[in-house]
């Protein structure tokens, strides 16, 4: 991929995580219509750069471990959530198993610290997991691209 494609790239991602973000703490919710279709892109990019395979098994592996927490316990974990993750886990697979493992327990441990603070500043522990999930993925990704 050319300089000014992936530089294109790179913005087009950041600009989804952050409207991704954006809706999350407006709305509390992360809608079908980022989730998906970013998701989508970001396998399609990267079967055609190469790294299909891993971006696939990124969002398996993450979509996998969402689910289930869903599934056990709905209310600390969104349906939107678990939706962002095959769109984050392929995009910080397809750098590798280094950046997915950072990416995902960057995540949790970043919405684990807010809900402390929000607890002990006497508010309610409830925070969108969405930020956490791009924020992570966007420095897993940067870090990478300084090694």
């Amino acid at each position: 991929m050319g300089d000014v494609a992936a530089g294109g790239a790179a913005a087009g991602v950041l600009v989804w995580l952050i409207a991704l973000s954006a809706f999350d703490i407006r709305h509390r919710r992360l809608p079908n219509v980022l989730t998906l279709p970013g998701a989508a892109v970001i396998l399609v990019a990267a079967t055609v750069v190469g790294h299909g395979g891993p971006a696939l098994l990124g969002a398996t592996a993450l979509f996998a471990v969402y689910v289930t927490v869903h599934l056990f316990s709905p209310g600390s974990l969104g349906a939107g959530d678990v939706k962002l993750a095959i769109g984050l886990g392929a995009l910080t697979g397809a750098y590798g198993a280094d950046v997915w493992v950072v990416a995902a327990l960057g995540a949790s441990l970043m919405t684990g610290a807010l809900a402390l603070c929000r607890r002990l500043q006497g508010a309610g522990p409830d925070v969108p997991h969405g930020p956490s999930m791009c924020l992570a993925a966007g420095t897993a990704l940067g870090l990478a691209a300084l090694a």
